[in-house]
């Protein structure tokens, strides 16, 4: 039973059975064609369309493309594996299992030379986001589409959906970007100025390459066909080489927010569909701090941000988020009125020690309305963090040693944080620039640090911040007493030796301590890692930061030194809920 406009109408029950167009051309405005999925009931009306485009293959399954994702949900979620038999699960993307039967389309689109689609493979470029925008609006008109499309996905997935929504293609009507940042810069290529030499010296190769089109040496087969996911044509090292954007180097040739950056970054302002974001605390280092900058830029009347612990690819495909995914776009797409506006604009998972999640925090602002912020000092004579400055000092430390930490004494009482983080530093160099690598830190009463599980690293700090202090100048619009936000538009070199105020944004927490609880701060000239701990990641995972085309030793190398007291208050400022620092 559908409308008199071919969408379902609201109090339909029936579930739909489902069908798969494989590899239907899309064509593109320079008549290019790219190749989708289409996951549609097997019924004659017309449904909402949700879609996913990126280079990651369509028809990859996640078994392949993460398998130590597959095997964590196995061993782990049963829920998810009663929910679908999880045939067509791709990573990052939704589960049509549990959307067509629901009376949606699901599209996913391989992005231009990759997996199906052939073409020169230029990821995050004006070029890829055309040809999204171009793929909604071929959607939109589809026969089996009811006109209205909306976007939802993991990281990529998420993170594109800004740029394109800032595009505004005529069909687009909602969005559900989940755990992506919006900012390319700051996020995903230069961590406030630094190259993030780590995570895209894995993802590039890892992610992308093996999945372009015509490569012969890709492991990844078709989920139905178990041919070769890169089409048939078998193209020479050479010929992929010549058929890719060199994606490191340009990053590389680009080290300040220049107009190849603008091109590449949305002009939130210009976003006023419905949405709902997603983010997510295991996000250190890509995606967390974008994702909710993201949703306090854009200008829609109707936005909501969620804050979740725990994996950021098991909640989205778990049953009972999904049915809030639902819900949403049920309110949106298919224009069900559901009650969907009454849920809080800002929920809040409060994080306790032991993986575990204190209490929901609702509000209709971030960051929320009842923060006491707090400051804690610097002592640079005892390492200590203190409610008032101490004493005038300094400390020396060698740029690539383990740096110095700063400690609180034991809690006298339970406190909870949640929000954004900044540190205020006064620092010298030896040399004409230096890196700062801030950590902020937790220990437990019997001094075991508090950790949890992130996207990068299985044992992540409560928060990190990064800033290359050549780039220390701010925004003076966007930054705010709690939030620091640099421009990265000029170098501003250093006098060796000489003081300098300086602002670095550690990204938002949350944390629920007990009494004898400690908080600490450890400032380096590198990546914050645990010299003891066994294993390939020990703090930072494998979002370093240690490439020496960007990090010269004989600059980034040098002596810095963290001043504090009266004249040179050094402090963290932090987001207090509830308690007392």
């Amino acid at each position: 039973m559908t409308s008199d406009n071919g969408v379902p109408k609201p109090d339909q029950q029936a579930r739909f059975r489902m069908i798969l167009d494989k590899d239907v051309a899309v064509p593109m405005r320079d008549g290019a064609v790219l190749r989708a999925n289409v996951f549609r009931p097997d019924d004659s009306g017309q449904f909402p369309v949700l879609m996913t485009f990126g280079p990651y293959g369509k028809d990859v399954h996640l078994s392949q493309f993460m398998p130590e994702a597959w095997d964590h949900l196995n061993d782990r979620y049963p829920e998810i594996l009663k929910a679908s038999s999880c045939k067509y699960l791709v990573f990052e993307t939704p589960d049509p299992e549990m959307w067509v039967p629901h009376g949606y389309i699901l599209v996913k689109v391989d992005s231009r030379g990759a997996g199906k689609s052939p073409g020169k493979l230029d990821v995050n470029s004006p070029a890829e986001f055309r040809d999204f925008y171009d793929a909604i609006e071929w959607a939109g008109v589809q026969p089996w589409s009811a006109g209205k499309i909306g976007l939802i996905g993991i990281s990529y997935f998420a993170a594109g959906q800004w740029m394109v929504a800032a595009m505004r293609p005529p069909h687009l009507a909602a969005l559900l970007p989940w755990q992506g940042t919006y900012d390319f810069y700051r996020d995903r290529t230069r961590s406030d100025g630094i190259f993030a030499s780590g995570f895209l010296g894995r993802w590039w190769p890892r992610s992308v390459l093996r999945n372009q089109h015509g490569n012969p040496e890709s492991p990844f087969v078709d989920i139905v066909t178990g041919e070769r996911n890169t089409g048939p044509a078998s193209l020479s090292p050479a010929e992929l080489a010549a058929n890719r954007a060199d994606y490191i180097k340009n990053v590389l040739d680009h080290p300040l927010l220049d107009d190849w950056y603008r091109e590449r970054i949305p002009d939130l302002s210009k976003i006023e569909y419905p949405i709902f974001v997603v983010a997510n605390w295991g996000g250190l280092g890509l995606h967390l701090r974008g994702t909710v900058a993201g949703f306090e830029q854009v200008r829609s009347r109707h936005k909501w941000l969620m804050i979740q612990a725990g994996s950021y690819f098991i909640t989205f495909i778990d049953p009972k988020n999904v049915a809030i995914q639902r819900k949403f776009f049920d309110r949106y797409l298919k224009g069900i009125e559901n009650g969907w506006e009454n849920a809080p604009k800002i929920s809040v998972e409060l994080r306790a020690p032991g993986e575990a999640v204190k209490r929901l925090l609702t509000d209709t602002q971030w960051p929320l309305r009842d923060t006491k912020w707090t400051k804690l000092h610097l002592d640079a004579a005892g390492h200590a963090l203190k409610s008032q400055p101490a004493a005038q000092a300094s400390d020396r430390y060698d740029a690539l040693s383990d740096g110095v930490t700063f400690l609180t004494p034991p809690l006298a009482e339970d406190v909870e944080i949640a929000g954004p983080v900044k540190v205020r530093l006064w620092v010298s160099s030896s040399t004409e620039d230096m890196d700062l690598f801030v950590t902020l830190r937790a220990f437990d009463a019997q001094n075991k640090e508090i950790t949890f599980i992130s996207a990068i690293d299985p044992k992540c700090p409560l928060s990190q911040g990064w800033l290359r202090v050549s780039h220390r100048k701010l925004d003076p619009v966007r930054t705010t007493e709690y939030r620091p936000v640099h421009s990265h538009d000029e170098v501003q070199k250093l006098i060796p030796d000489q003081i300098y105020p300086v602002d670095v944004e550690v990204w938002p927490t949350s944390i629920a301590l007990r009494v004898g609880c400690r908080l600490a701060l450890t400032i380096q000239g590198k990546d914050f890692e645990r010299a003891d701990e066994p294993g390939p990641y020990k703090g930072s995972g494998f979002s370093l930061h240690n490439d020496q085309r960007d990090r010269p030793p004989q600059i980034f190398g040098g002596v810095h030194t963290i001043y504090g007291g009266p004249a040179h208050d050094s402090y963290v400022l932090l987001p207090v809920i509830s308690g007392a620092l």
